[in-house]
């Protein structure tokens, strides 16, 4: 086994880093026929997630290989080799293993014990087997690696560490509320139908939200996921809108959660700043009086604001400045402090992000869900009664994507929470390490052992097969011969003959094999095979053969696909 992995993930690299080194399912097609068609590598597979892009291959040298891949990864990832090369680790060999096997149990996640990178690392494995990129080492090690996840989901107690990217940035939302409570009567928007944005959209009406709105650029799939939430039986109504009309249902929503395979913004600060505004100035309209009256004295405790005044406020709204008229003062506060905001303000245009998930297996989704009566679905809705450092939270935004789809400018308007890629990883990094989480390392180290020694133990099977077809074919030889020099033998002589060497060869060569397999299974026993061939001067043709008609037929086992 010579497995090389060559990648950067949210721990070795910034987020500016991995939002422009995110791989488009073309351009992971073209990184898996590019790395075969390199001298070093004669199988591969690529996993990109939201928060990494890692190439596995088997290699037959080490050095070559790096350069090849790492090379490679920034040539489709559209990163300068020199700028992605400090982000960039290694792993070989049984290291190998162990980093894929760790990712497969979420010990690598963002979130600790997130699920969702099964189904991703499935993924990975069904586009290399597509594509026939996928050999005997990439099948078995993925394969195992899907087992090894579930076992660890199933043995352990690693669901209670962390969970889904989702609930993880729904719980950020909430501000320590429980998110039931937070999100119980609330309109939601879901930009994006494919499996983040699904699992979203799912996430919300299990939680208890009101409406559904999903936009998407392909309307059959937003119609789809719309279709499978109001069967979900979560009492949830959904419908779905036009792309084109986010930023009108920006006004009616409490809640957005985006995630697209967009390499553009989706929703500007400005946009956000335009939809809050609005709903500020409607619903301050809509509370007026219906006529103006003259105002009070001060001492009756109050003024009264006319129609004149309401368009003025609504136009200072917009302008974010302060107006005073009538002893009437509206003021739009300024951005949250820093401290105090969940998202760095970024260098540069705001756009740098991670991708929401396996970027690879996403479009660009939008879909609206809300089934309500039309006049309820035009009405304005009303400020959100939470707040966040005593700022009322008119709108919250969650964005699962990268590149990110919302403008990190957006967290500086007021009344708008904004949690994206980058604010969840600096929130995970405080949470707490659960001790199902040592359990799980030990299932790692473990499996990684078995598989290492059981792929050691193959290494040397081709080798043993050729000896004892050797002998066979000696034994046949020297059987004829006998039949030559003994042609009065009857059938039933000749048999036993031939019976009793067999039995002699069989025996001579028990040991020897059931003992190399054991020595090969262990940590340097490669050289075991080529021993054997030295000491039986086996031909390496007729290895080879053996090796290439085991190498054709695959396991293709499926374990299933990880929920």
């Amino acid at each position: 086994m010579s497995l090389l992995v060559v990648g950067l993930s949210h721990r070795s690299a910034p987020v500016s880093v991995l939002e422009r080194a995110s791989l488009s399912v073309d351009a992971k097609v073209k990184l898996l026929h590019d790395t075969l068609a390199t001298e070093p590598a004669t199988e591969a597979a690529v996993l990109a997630t939201c928060n990494r892009i890692e190439l596995y291959a088997d290699v037959d040298k080490f050095h070559a290989g790096v350069a090849e891949l790492s090379t490679l990864l920034a040539q489709h990832s559209g990163v300068a080799l020199e700028e992605l090369t400090p982000y960039l680790y290694v792993h070989y060999e049984d290291r190998a293993v162990h980093h894929l096997f760790s990712v497969a149990c979420g010990l690598d996640s963002m979130v600790v014990g997130e699920g969702q990178i099964l189904g991703q690392i499935k993924d990975a494995l069904a586009l290399g087997q597509e594509l026939h990129t996928a050999g005997r080492l990439i099948n078995d090690l993925f394969q195992q690696a899907l087992r090894v996840g579930k076992r660890a989901h199933s043995e352990t107690g690693i669901d209670r560490a962390g969970q889904s990217l989702v609930t993880f940035g729904l719980e950020q939302l909430a501000a320590h509320r429980p998110v039931a409570e937070w999100a119980a009567g609330k309109r939601a928007l879901v930009i994006g139908a494919g499996s983040m944005s699904s699992l979203a959209a799912a996430t919300l009406a299990r939680v208890g939200v009101a409406e559904i709105a999903v936009a998407n650029r392909t309307a059959e799939r937003a119609d789809r996921l719309v279709e499978i939430l109001v069967a979900s039986g979560t009492g949830v109504s959904a419908r779905s809108v036009p792309m084109a009309s986010v930023a009108d249902e920006l006004t009616r929503v409490d809640v957005v959660v985006s995630c697209t395979g967009a390499t553009g913004l989706v929703l500007t600060g400005d946009d956000v700043a335009a939809a809050v505004a609005g709903v500020d100035a409607a619903a301050f309209a809509h509370e007026a009086p219906p006529a103006p009256r003259a105002p009070e004295s001060p001492a009756a405790g109050g003024a009264l604001v006319d129609a004149a005044v309401v368009a003025r406020l609504a136009a200072a709204s917009q302008a974010g400045v302060r107006l005073a008229d009538a002893g009437v003062a509206r003021t739009i506060a300024p951005g949250a402090d820093r401290d105090g905001c969940p998202v760095e303000a970024p260098a540069g245009d705001g756009r740098a992000a991670l991708t929401g998930v396996d970027a690879g297996s996403l479009e660009l989704h939008g879909a609206w869900a809300d089934q309500g009566e039309a006049a309820a679905q035009s009405r304005p809705r009303r400020a959100v009664r939470a707040s966040v450092n005593g700022t009322a939270v008119r709108l919250a935004l969650l964005d699962l994507a990268m590149p990110r789809d919302i403008d990190a400018a957006a967290h500086r308007v007021p009344g708008v929470r904004l949690v994206d890629i980058e604010s969840l990883a600096e929130a995970s990094a405080d949470a707490p390490m659960a001790a199902d989480v040592d359990a799980v390392r030990a299932i790692v180290a473990q499996e990684v052992a078995a598989f290492g020694a059981a792929q050691r133990a193959a290494h040397i099977t081709p080798t043993v097969v050729a000896l004892r077809a050797m002998a066979a074919e000696v034994v046949a030889m020297e059987v004829a011969r006998l039949d030559g020099r003994l042609p009065d033998l009857d059938e039933r002589q000749r048999a036993e003959v031939t019976q009793t060497v067999r039995r002699v060869v069989d025996k001579l060569l028990h040991a020897p094999t059931v003992r190399v397999k054991q020595l090969a299974s262990e940590p340097g026993g490669a050289g075991y095979a080529e021993a054997l061939r030295e000491l039986f001067d086996l031909d390496p043709q007729t290895v080879a053969s053996v090796s290439r008609a085991d190498a054709a037929d695959p396991k293709t086992d499926d374990p299933g696909r990880a929920s």
